[in-house]
């Protein structure tokens, strides 16, 4: 096992190639442990790829299986070879999810009694205190409060890889579930915002008006976006934004090669997508680079 391990807890399988895909990357190319522990198999996600359509929800409900062939491709695609559904393959369902008028996500107005974000939240953090006792990780990547838009599973994730950090570090908490364990570090997946703008008004100066739809780079920017001022760290890892790429690609039913994620890299670069941001929720920040950001999760460790 390495000694230097990153554990990151997400909602659904892309979330990761998203967020972190070129920081795992490039952290399993340094010899880094990288362990990926997905809570759902994202059954209600919408379908991309039409010839797919008959595995929606709400045709023959098998979009889920699916989604798990294209989770192992993106995995290969980032090189990381430790990765688990929360409680087993099929443990807990999509949520599902509906916009407010507000623009950002919330509750569906239906959700299946296994849905994610029914969960009873100790029995789910249970099973992410087991893989933490068993892992150890240094660091751990998760979401903020809000989920980063307000999706139901997203928030859920973030309640749940907080509680089971802090139950995994008891001594005397489920001691069949391992010796206890304290995470270092623990930090939440974020954008910059003038990262963002600069892509934004990249893409408008370009002529492109349909990608990222509606968000102006002078303009208020959604939730999702982290003022500069609250980031604690910046991994460059740009020589494996290709790999990110691939990853985003493998998740097909999910992301387009047409859409906003290929055409903000194709006209900013890699460094669109390749310089991955976070904020510390716990732990001391380490050495920090020039512009004040640690340049390494596992900094000061």
């Amino acid at each position: 096992m390495s000694d230097q391990r990153l554990l990151l807890v997400h909602a659904h399988p892309d979330d990761e190639s998203i967020g972190q895909g070129a920081t795992m990357a490039k952290y399993v190319a340094e010899g880094r442990g990288v362990t990926l522990v997905t809570c759902t198999a994202g059954e209600q996600g919408e379908i991309l790829v039409p010839s797919l359509a008959h595995l929606a929800a709400d045709q023959e409900d098998r979009l889920g299986e699916h989604r798990r062939t294209e989770m192992a491709d993106a995995m290969a695609a980032l090189g990381v070879t430790d990765h688990r559904w929360l409680g087993g393959f099929g443990t807990y369902r999509d949520s599902g999810m509906a916009w407010h008028e507000d623009g950002h996500a919330i509750a569906a107005d239906q959700v299946h009694d296994d849905a994610f974000w029914r969960a009873d939240l100790t029995e789910a953090a249970d099973h992410l205190v087991a893989v933490i006792r068993e892992v150890r990780p240094q660091v751990l990547v998760t979401y903020d409060q809000f989920g980063g838009y307000g999706h139901p599973d997203h928030i859920q994730a973030h309640r749940v890889a907080t509680y089971a950090a802090a139950l995994a570090a008891v001594p005397s908490y489920r001691r069949d579930l391992g010796p206890a364990h304290d995470i270092a570090k623990i930090y939440w997946g974020a954008m910059s915002e003038s990262r963002m703008r600069q892509g934004l008004r990249a893409l408008r100066d370009s002529g492109d008006t349909t990608t990222f739809e509606g968000m102006d780079p002078d303009g208020p920017l959604p939730p999702f976006v982290t003022s500069d001022e609250n980031l604690s760290a910046a991994v460059d890892a740009t020589d494996y934004v290709d790999r990110k790429m691939a990853a985003l690609a493998a998740h097909a039913t999910q992301i387009t090669t047409d859409g906003p994620f290929f055409a903000l890299s194709n006209n900013v670069g890699a460094a669109a997508w390749g310089l991955e941001f976070f904020r510390l929720a716990k732990g001391q920040p380490g050495p920090a680079g020039p512009d004040g950001l640690e340049t390494d999760l596992f900094a000061g460790l």
